[in-house]
């Protein structure tokens, strides 16, 4: 799995979001997009780079949909 690319799309996903103007809704929806749009190794991947780095490369909005919907998103 490409880190690299999964960052790209993440951020890319998360600059779409960034524009809603209910912040926390915005974070919610982020999440399950790639909860349902990505594949469980791709998600594995994300969450295995942020374990590792503390989420180098991905956005604010990204890190914090993913912070806050760890369970969610590692099913």
């Amino acid at each position: 799995m490409n880190t690299e690319h999964l960052i790209k799309m993440a951020n890319q996903i998360g600059s779409f979001f960034s524009t809603m103007p209910d912040h926390e809704q915005a974070v919610a929806d982020l999440a399950s997009h790639i909860k349902r749009f990505w594949e469980p190794r791709m998600r594995r991947a994300l969450l295995a780079h942020i374990d590792a780095t503390q989420g180098e490369g991905l956005s604010g909005i990204v890190l914090e949909a993913v912070s806050k919907h760890m369970e969610q998103l590692a099913a």
